[in-house]
């Protein structure tokens, strides 16, 4: 990985920061000098490991647990974050789930409500808290992870998933328009097909993703490093240009 001395001695909050998508984040930035808060539900051993690979390298690393659908959860985590490294530049918000594929005529409104709750009230719960420490800086960012699925609308069953995806397209634009006079620069990442993730490890069958691959004009399917890259780029630029944008990461299969 090229260093990115952009990055060198930011502070940085990765959501669900330990595994799949996030995971290669998280190292991305380590690599590239950041210090970094890693946030986790579950993957305790893998945010451990991060924790010493960053400070290995001589940077700052805390790791923190969390429901991010609950409130006070989220909060905390920015203020664990804060007080750790005295600041916040950047804040990745990569925490979400597509929990189980539901058909409408499935669909029970609990369900509705968790899926609506992991991948999109978490995000603003996060934001929310991390807002007022980002405008501290001159110039600050926030990348959030949306889909393909928020563009195209997804494979059966994936209708909750793929409507709060969509939404969080518009939660970037919203956001860049409303926090760009503090200098937060708030931009997405919409991934297609990313093998090799518990994601669709869990929910993408074998024959399902050969046919999706054939269908990708540049003939395979991408992986969370190709994400990370991306993500790093609309992060590094904190001083730039790029505001309200979001970033198609799917091989070609498809274009706005």
């Amino acid at each position: 990985m090229n260093n990115n001395t952009k990055l060198t001695g930011k502070n940085v909050l990765i959501t669900a920061g330990a595994q799949g998508i996030g995971e290669s984040i998280t190292k991305h930035f380590i690599d590239s000098g950041a210090n970094v808060a890693i946030h986790y539900f579950s993957s305790a051993d893998t945010s451990n490991q991060l924790q010493e690979y960053a400070i290995s390298k001589g940077q700052k690393a805390i790791t923190i647990s969390g429901d991010l659908t609950k409130e006070a959860d989220a909060n905390t985590l920015v203020e664990k974050t804060v007080e750790a490294f005295g600041g916040l530049d950047i804040l990745i918000n990569n925490a979400g789930s597509l929990v189980a594929r539901k058909m409408l005529s499935e669909m029970e409104t609990e369900f509705w409500h968790k899926v609506m709750d992991i991948n999109l009230t978490s995000m603003m719960f996060v934001t929310r808290a991390a807002s007022p420490y980002l405008a501290k800086n001159e110039n600050s960012s926030i990348v959030n992870l949306a889909s393909l699925a928020g563009r195209k609308g997804g494979h059966p069953g994936s209708l909750a998933y793929s409507t709060s995806k969509g939404a969080i397209l518009t939660l970037t634009r919203a956001l860049s328009a409303e926090l760009g006079p503090q200098g937060t620069r708030v931009n997405a990442v919409a991934p297609g097909l990313i093998l090799g993730t518990s994601f669709h490890n869990t929910h993408t069958t074998k024959e399902s993703a050969a046919a999706t691959t054939a269908g990708i004009p540049i003939q395979r399917a991408g992986n969370a490093d190709d994400v990370a890259r991306a993500v790093l780029y609309l992060a590094s630029e904190y001083d730039g240009f790029i505001t309200g944008a979001t970033l198609d990461i799917n091989g070609g299969v498809y274009n706005m």
